[in-house]
């Protein structure tokens, strides 16, 4: 069940909350949450950031331990995690529902999870998965990674989708962290890709803005792969549904080194890829699909 009151004309009241961090993510969550009509209480280290909420209805407190105590919604959107110790240091937090909006590791988030626990809150910690403007714009799709309490996510579940999405991932306090992380690790990798590519056709007369479709159409359909790699990595068979055999791949790649070589670009962002395949294929894995590279990552 939420937490929520009902006020003295019979009224069902929105969820309160405490938020600790104005900054850019910090600042579009206020918003976010004074928008939809929740009685917002706020504190940032710097008091002038707070400002412009108070005449959007906030309450100001004047340091984080009035804050935490107006409500039992805390959310923390800080710049660190070593920004939470400082700022919730001797913070009285008996029976307070802290949920860690900070990113972080998830060795850091189970460590938080368990100093939460010590001083008698429950905890969740949170992943978000978008930039500040995408907070409060649903067709933007944003959403929030979350895992620790599940008890505290069910209950507070619908004050927390006002401003994001939300996915829950597990009772393990850290898995948010890891899967934000595994989620934008992938990201940069892609971007890896990008830009090798243009930088391939970035001395001869190809239009970036003519490339760019084809580049993405293809990025796009490739990434049906991510599901079969999934299927290999748990059924443990990296032969299932190969459609270009390892082996076949890797005496592909010495075209891919020397037309870099050709373009005046440097292999660097994807050469160590082209290793690590070599490597599997030496260990046997030549019928596999390309799977076989996490386990080598993973030693």
């Amino acid at each position: 069940m939420a937490h929520n009151t009902v006020d003295t004309t019979g009224t069902l009241a929105k969820t309160p909350v405490t938020l600790l961090g104005l900054g850019a993510m910090g600042g579009a969550l206020a918003r976010t949450w004074l928008a939809a009509g929740h009685p917002l209480t706020v504190w940032n280290r710097t008091a002038a950031r707070a400002e412009p909420f108070a005449a959007g209805g906030a309450t100001v407190a004047a340091g984080p331990a009035e804050a935490v105590a107006a409500n039992r919604l805390v959310v923390v959107c800080l710049l660190d995690d070593a920004s939470v110790d400082a700022s919730l240091d001797g913070v009285d937090l008996t029976g307070k529902d802290l949920v860690n909006l900070v990113t972080g590791t998830p060795g850091q988030a189970r460590a938080r999870a368990e100093w939460a626990r010590e001083r008698g809150a429950r905890y969740l910690d949170g992943g978000v998965m978008a930039v500040p403007p995408m907070i409060g714009v649903p067709e933007a799709g944003p959403y929030v990674l979350y895992s620790g309490s599940r008890e505290l996510f069910e209950e507070h579940r619908a004050v927390l989708a006002v401003p994001a999405g939300t996915t829950y991932v597990g009772e393990d306090a850290g898995f948010a962290a890891l899967h934000d992380v595994a989620l934008l690790s992938a990201m940069y990798g892609m971007f890896a890709g990008v830009a090798h590519a243009f930088a391939l056709i970035r001395g001869e007369s190809v239009a970036p803005g003519g490339f760019a479709p084809l580049l993405s159409a293809w990025i796009n359909a490739m990434a049906g792969s991510v599901a079969r790699t999934a299927e290999q990595l748990e059924s443990g068979d990296y032969t299932r549904g190969v459609v270009s055999s390892l082996a076949m791949q890797v005496a592909g790649t010495p075209t891919f080194l020397r037309t870099a070589e050709e373009q005046g670009v440097s292999t660097e962002l994807i050469a160590p890829y082209f290793d690590l395949m070599k490597r599997r294929l030496a260990e046997g894995g030549g019928e596999e699909d390309l799977t076989g590279v996490v386990d080598l990552l993973r030693r």
